[in-house]
């Protein structure tokens, strides 16, 4: 019996030869890919690409890039990105011989408020041009107020007033109901003056030294200000672990709870020097800050308010802080680990104090201190400003915030 097998039609041929040729393809692909993987393109086609590209990223050593930072990329991008295009307007009304435009000083606590006020004139980032601007700052400073004895409830009818005409008089205000303004102080009584005119606080960008969010900070739109007291009176310390002999040091005035219980429970204690007084100059020149020379941890608690300016004491001196304030939104805590270079207790844990810092590997205290060294730049101001320093870091805050939100 003879079978004949029917020939297949044309159509059918030609599918199963275009089914081969796409899997020949797909295969050569396949192959070519793991090819690139494994050998670097040429450095022409390299350098050609490289070219091409319209994106320019800023090369930086690693050290400005560390792990101190929640995001080192991120950082480092947008940082470039502030300093290309970031333009801030200041209003010119006030008059410098008052309360407005110019700082009152650049030493002594509140000495950041004055160095912000004359930073921002000194930097790139300033604009004549208020349509250019992406943020618009009200200079008033409470600390000039202060420095003229001006009452706090006057201070309030002095800011309002000036808010008041620069909402009347521009139109920029209205645009975002104060959402693209900001207002910088460091003093506390500064903070309540603006808390006195409503509108300041509702949308306005407060950039403060005291910013205790159990009150009326807010982390995403308001900023925290280092409280730096300048000049600071010895060199930076750094890179001497094997001079701190001392486990913890603090020296103060016993003006909140915490700093009274810190008191009580350990000022006789023989590891820890805590002394429950300021340290009297008579003792000798400089005896508290050479106490930070020597001193593993410096204690870190909250005053009349939860900021201190210990804390960038003991950052300028290289003595890792431990931050013994509750409710603190710490600066720039939205860039930097504090945990990289901090010890970040609660205030309860004041009990624990000694344990807790003993059972701190030296390793640990040694990655600690390094990485301090490393942030000590972002904790000083300049004039002019240098990059990475307070000011800029103050600028960058402001820049992340910059796309305004109305409440």
């Amino acid at each position: 019996m003879t079978i004949t097998t029917k020939p297949s039609s044309p159509l059918c041929s030609l599918k199963g030869s275009l089914l081969t040729v796409a899997a020949l393809t797909l295969l050569s692909l396949f192959y070519l890919s793991l090819d690139s993987l494994r050998t670097p393109p040429p450095p022409s086609l390299a350098a050609s690409a490289a070219a091409e590209s319209t994106i320019h990223v800023p090369q930086s050593s690693s050290e400005d890039y560390s792990d101190v930072y929640h995001s080192p990329d991120s950082f480092r991008l947008n940082y470039a990105e502030m300093e290309r295009k970031f333009k801030v307007y200041i209003y010119p009304d006030g008059d410098p011989a008052t309360f407005y435009q110019t700082p009152r000083k650049l030493t002594g606590k509140y000495a950041s408020e004055g160095y912000f006020f004359q930073n921002i004139r000194e930097s790139r980032f300033r604009t004549l041009d208020p349509e250019e601007a992406h943020l618009f700052f009200v200079p008033v400073s409470p600390h000039k107020m202060r420095g003229k004895g001006t009452l706090y409830e006057d201070m309030t009818v002095i800011v309002r007033d000036y808010v008041d005409g620069l909402i009347a008089k521009y139109p920029y205000w209205n645009r975002t109901l104060g959402a693209d303004h900001f207002f910088v102080t460091c003093h506390d009584v500064g903070v309540r003056a603006f808390e006195g005119s409503p509108v300041m606080i509702k949308n306005t960008i407060r950039v403060v030294c005291s910013p205790s969010y159990n009150v009326s900070f807010v982390p995403h739109k308001d900023v925290a200000l280092p409280q730096v007291l300048q000049p600071f009176a010895l060199p930076a310390g750094g890179n001497d672990v094997e001079n701190r002999t001392t486990l913890g040091f603090w020296a103060g005035h016993r003006n909140s709870k915490i700093r009274v219980i810190l008191a009580r429970v350990w000022e006789n204690d023989t590891e820890l020097d805590i002394s429950n007084n300021r340290i009297n100059r008579a003792t000798g020149h400089l005896v508290y800050q050479k106490r930070f020379y020597r001193t593993k941890f410096c204690i870190c608690p909250g005053g009349s308010q939860v900021n201190s300016a210990r804390i960038t004491d003991s950052i300028h001196y290289g003595c890792v802080p431990v931050i013994l304030s509750d409710y603190y939104d710490l600066p720039f805590n939205d860039i930097l680990d504090w945990r990289k270079f901090a010890v970040v207790l609660r205030e309860r844990d004041v009990y624990n104090l000694k344990q807790i810092l003993k059972n701190i590997p030296q390793s640990e205290f040694v990655s600690l201190h390094n990485n301090l060294v490393k942030v000590q730049k972002h904790f000083q101001w300049n004039s002019p400003p240098v990059k990475f320093d307070a000011f800029h870091m103050i600028m960058y805050e402001l820049w992340l915030r910059h796309h305004v939100i109305k409440y």
